[in-house]
């Protein structure tokens, strides 16, 4: 049973959640509602039942490895051809870092993919890569809402062989998703293995200490 204050909770499935009006800084945009949950759990993000699941992408839209050869593997041949008629029609030249596009889900118990492209970590541009990450997550929720989507299932982008070092990885996650003016109701940061879910859920609560 969920707390309606805003507070930290840790649920016997394992996932860390926080209302998000915890994180918000300021008042919510016009339409826009304070009521989203934030979720940390350790699973597969494919399997996730909500209406979109985000794509840590290469810029080429055409598959790669991860989670973004996951997805076009369960998803089936319907997600790639959809990718495919973007390449020819909207992005002849691939989608650029931090943003993001919507294709259907094919096979997936999601309606959609969203499909956004992580920087790869360079310690030498750390300051505008990590504002590109957080891009990512900010115009992935711009295309839920176009979408209608309500409940959001992420990866933590770029933490993979992208190479971003993950506790500053999940940093940036809850940084962009507490600054987000969005509908959506839910949003879900999927991880896979159960020590990045135990970094993630401490980095998070520290970072929702410091906005006390």
């Amino acid at each position: 049973m969920e707390r309606e204050d805003p507070v930290v909770e840790t649920h016997r499935a394992g996932t860390y959640c926080t209302l998000l009006s915890k994180f918000n800084l300021g008042a919510p945009a016009a339409g826009h509602d304070c009521g989203v949950r934030v979720e940390l759990l350790q699973g597969d993000i494919t399997a996730q039942a909500v209406d979109a699941i985000v794509n840590a992408a290469n810029s080429s839209l055409l598959g790669g490895g991860g989670v973004d050869g996951a997805i076009h593997r369960k998803g089936g041949p319907a997600i790639l051809e959809e990718c495919r008629a973007l390449r020819a029609d909207r992005y002849p030249d691939g989608l650029a870092e931090g943003e993001a596009v919507a294709t259907t889900a094919g096979n997936l118990p999601a309606r959609w993919v969203i499909h956004t492209v992580g920087p790869i970590w360079d310690p030498r541009e750390a300051e505008a890569r990590a504002a590109t990450l957080r891009s990512c997550y900010a115009r992935s929720l711009e295309v839920a809402d176009e979408l209608g989507a309500t409940t959001v299932a992420f990866p933590l982008i770029s933490s993979g062989a992208f190479g971003w070092p993950l506790e500053d990885a999940v940093v940036q996650a809850v940084n962009a998703l507490k600054g987000a003016a969005t509908a959506v109701d839910e949003a879900r940061l999927v991880l896979f293995a159960e020590k990045a879910l135990a970094l993630a859920e401490r980095v998070a609560a520290e970072e929702e200490e410091e906005d006390t």
